[in-house]
């Protein structure tokens, strides 16, 4: 298992599934076969956000939380982790310089 550092890139593991709910979402891993149930439809964003995003800190950022809020969502990102349903990313290209 790796430690979870909000400053690298993070994503779904690819056997987990994601169903959106009214409450947030499921995210079913069909390797461990774990269920993991986002309680927050606000973590559902920031999950979503983690493909496209440089590091788990700027998707929650994209998701619209505010630096006293990140403590709490980078836990939650942490826990997901460390069962499994995030796994590092890798970095995104810096941009071409004149692009």
């Amino acid at each position: 298992m790796q430690r979870f550092d909000a400053t690298q890139p993070w994503t779904l593991h690819p056997q987990v599934s994601v169903r959106p709910e009214p409450f947030g979402a499921l995210l079913y891993h069909f390797g461990t076969r774990r269920l993991s149930f986002l309680k927050d439809r606000v973590l559902f964003d920031v999950v979503r956000a983690l493909p496209d995003a440089a590091s788990a800190r700027e998707a929650c950022c994209a998701a619209g939380l505010d630096e006293a809020e990140l403590p709490r969502y980078e836990q939650a990102l942490a826990t997901l982790a460390a069962r499994d349903m995030l796994v590092p990313a890798r970095p995104h290209p810096a941009p071409e310089e004149g692009s």
